[in-house]
């Protein structure tokens, strides 16, 4: 196949991070701010599907840079010099684009930290939300599994991550998570003072290189590094880093007080899963842990990996929500019933969803039979939509013992959050029980093979 041209990859960059930023500077001027990180994040998704196959879909300085330290570290980046252009390129692009937005609307948008928070809070905010973004770009577009099985799902994953941060750390930052961003919007409203873009900008980068080489570590092997034994060092790794992300956007959205909270999760979950689902299975949550194991389906998750995963996943689940704690300079409320709800009432309700996520996972991510090659990770994710609007106002919908326990953890009501990890643990032994009636040909004919194959 023919390669783009050098003067068509440019062109492209241009094209796709001018089409974006004049979407920012929209939402953030006269756009709905319920719906503006959606839109965001969608641009983001149509452009790469568009015209990643010409430039990788960058459209954003960090995630260049990214891709050099990749580089840099002998794994499946691009080289220095094409990181230069691109960054010019896409900074360009950004600011005839919030020039132009700003021309059209008669008014500009400013890079600023909300009122009431301090400027580390928003450069934190920055930090991982670009982190997330660069990692998950590394991970679904310049892994060379991924690349080598040319899976689809790729432009969904990027364009959620900006979702997922818009609407929790977005009420403290603005939710840039690029730099190309910040530099324009700060341009344009130079009237108004000049210099966040800078510092912004530095912690941008700072996540892209952090996402560079925590990729570097999760897929040793694009490096020339062999795996650890049993691979369990890139499992728990992995484990830890999804269960931090989905936990963080958890907590951000609830100390943020959004409401889409549920679809930001969910697109935090999915776009993590799509990232890290080929390394450690993508359980981050130890009701789905609980739920592979007892299914029987794979004979390397063991008890003993099963009670690892478990571990990892709480303690990254409580060092994600105290960093939100701090951030936000605010603590959770008491963790349990929300409203004139009884603990009763929640317990049945997170029974109820955990079992559908698990026994969703089992259904699209174990199963040989309806397993999704493409789509496993949106119905994983979405059923966090499903369950977190449905019994939000009830319980919470935290769905995840990691989630129960972690914002216990660093707030109150530990009671509480035990007895929902205990009922979301039974509901992963109730999905898995009940998998192994729906998919009992399969299993019967899996033992069969076992038999047949022994010596």
């Amino acid at each position: 196949m023919t390669q783009p041209s050098a003067s068509s990859k440019y062109l492209a960059e241009f094209i796709g991070t001018f089409l974006l930023i004049f979407t920012v500077e929209c939402n953030v001027l006269v756009g709905s701010p319920l719906f503006a990180g959606l839109s965001i994040g969608t641009v983001l998704f149509v452009v790469i599907q568009a015209l990643g196959g010409i430039s990788g879909g960058n459209f954003n300085p960090a995630v260049s840079v990214a891709l050099g330290c990749v580089k840099s570290l002998n794994g499946p980046g691009m080289d220095w010099k094409e990181v230069g252009i691109y960054c010019a390129a896409q900074i360009a692009a950004g600011v005839a684009a919030a020039v132009t937005a700003a021309i059209m609307l008669g008014k500009s948008a400013s890079v600023e930290v909300s009122k009431g928070y301090t400027l580390l809070s928003a450069c934190l905010c920055e930090f991982f939300y670009t982190f997330m973004l660069c990692f998950v770009v590394l991970n679904v577009a310049a892994a060379k599994k991924n690349k080598d099985e040319k899976g689809q799902y790729f432009a969904l994953a990027i364009g959620f991550c900006v979702v997922a941060g818009a609407y929790g750390a977005g009420v403290i930052s603005g939710g840039a998570f690029n730099p190309a961003v910040a530099i324009a919007l700060d341009i344009t409203s130079v009237r108004g003072g000049f210099g966040y873009c800078l510092i912004y900008g530095v912690f941008e980068l700072l996540g892209a290189a952090v996402a560079a080489f925590l990729f570097s570590k999760v897929r040793p092997t694009d490096f020339g590094i062999q795996l650890s034994a049993g691979r369990i060092t890139e499992q728990l790794l992995s484990e830890f880093l999804g269960v931090f992300i989905l936990v963080l956007t958890v907590s951000c959205n609830i100390l943020g007080g959004s409401e889409a909270a549920a679809f930001s999760i969910a697109c935090s979950l999915c776009a993590m899963i799509y990232a890290l689902g080929d390394i450690s299975g993508g359980h981050f949550n130890p009701a789905v842990s609980c739920a592979v194991f007892f299914s029987g389906r794979d004979n390397t998750f063991t008890a003993k990996k099963a009670a690892l995963y478990g571990v990892v996943q709480v303690l990254s689940g409580t060092t994600a929500a105290i960093i939100a704690v701090g951030m936000f300079g605010r603590e959770f409320g008491r963790f349990g019933p929300k409203g004139s709800y009884h603990l009763t009432q929640a317990l049945l309700g997170e029974l109820i969803f955990t079992f559908l996520l698990a026994y969703v996972v089992l259904c699209v991510a174990v199963s040989s039979v309806t397993k999704s090659s493409q789509f496993f990770g949106l119905a994983i994710g979405f059923c966090v939509v499903v369950g977190g609007f449905a019994m939000g106002n009830v319980s919470g919908g935290a769905l995840n013992p990691a989630v129960s326990v972690g914002l216990a953890l660093s707030g109150s009501g530990f009671v509480s959050s035990v007895a929902y990890a205990l009922v979301e643990l039974l509901a992963g032994l109730l999905a898995a029980t009940t998998f192994k009636v729906t998919h009992q040909a399969e299993l019967e004919t899996q033992e069969a093979k076992a038999i047949t194959e022994a010596p």
